[in-house]
């Protein structure tokens, strides 16, 4: 059974860093794409970033590029959100997602994921 644990939420200031981290377990997660989601209070689930399973392709929402990097140490089962230049509009709960995937490819859409992390809350705030 896959299981998917995020950590490194927290509370910053406006122009602050964070690094999230999603670990996996039950799961040949070579072989699994990860995306990054968050939801805000009375908000959808957005898409924020997403990595193909070799790492080798990512893909990001326009209003974080630039800001945000996506990364994944397969040896370790472990995919990173690195988000700096942080802004209030940030804040949300963070999730990661994975599902299998094809080599090279990613996903952008929520429904297509399998399997959920319990997600991490970011809050910017001054």
């Amino acid at each position: 059974q896959v299981q998917l644990v995020e950590s490194g939420g927290g509370l910053v200031q406006p122009g602050g860093s964070l690094r999230l981290s999603c670990a996996a377990s039950g799961v040949i997660f070579g072989t699994y794409g990860v995306g990054w989601f968050r939801q805000g209070p009375g908000k959808d689930r957005e898409f924020v970033a997403a990595i193909s399973r070799g790492g080798d392709t990512t893909s990001y929402l326009d209003s974080v590029k630039g800001r945000f990097t996506i990364s994944r140490d397969n040896a370790k089962n472990t995919v990173y959100l690195q988000m700096n230049s942080l802004k209030t509009e940030d804040t949300a709960y963070y999730y990661c997602g994975a599902r299998f995937a094809y080599p090279g490819t990613y996903y952008e859409n929520p429904s297509d994921y399998n399997f959920w992390g319990q997600g991490t809350q970011v809050t910017v705030s001054s």
